[in-house]
């Protein structure tokens, strides 16, 4: 009888052991993809691999045609000012964040899509890294 009880107590035991044990933990972050903007027959590309904008571009941003191509190329022209004026001064703007001068001519028509997701990038930028492009 004696022997009965060990078995059960150390069987309760192993249970409760096993049960209160932490789960191996699998890793679920998952790489974003880098966002490509680019206007083929223009030869023009951006390529962002800022974490979090494909995201933002997909679940927070307005939707495509939310705004008028006009609007945005205002927009990016403003924009893009700002940004490069910032890429130049290194000593006072975040060289982390204002990596690069973007190439953006008034005159050129690069279509909605490049428009859009620049315009977006602007926008994320602004949230994630708490600036503001005025």
């Amino acid at each position: 009888m004696k022997i009965l009880n060990q078995f059960c107590t150390l069987f309760v035991l192993t249970i409760l052991f096993w049960a209160c044990s932490s789960s191996p933990k699998t890793n679920t972050i998952k790489q974003e993809e880098p966002v490509v903007i680019k206007n083929d027959s223009l030869e023009y590309e951006i390529i962002i691999m800022d974490p979090g904008f494909s995201t933002y571009l997909n679940t927070i941003a307005l939707p495509s045609g939310y705004f008028s191509q006009v609007y945005l190329q205002n927009k990016n022209l403003y924009y893009v000012g700002i940004w490069n004026t910032r890429v130049n001064r290194p000593t006072v703007f975040n060289p982390n964040i204002y990596g690069n001068i973007i190439e953006y001519e008034q005159h050129i028509d690069y279509g909605y899509d490049v428009n859009y997701k620049l315009f977006n990038y602007f926008e994320f930028a602004q949230r994630k890294y708490r600036m503001v492009l005025r």
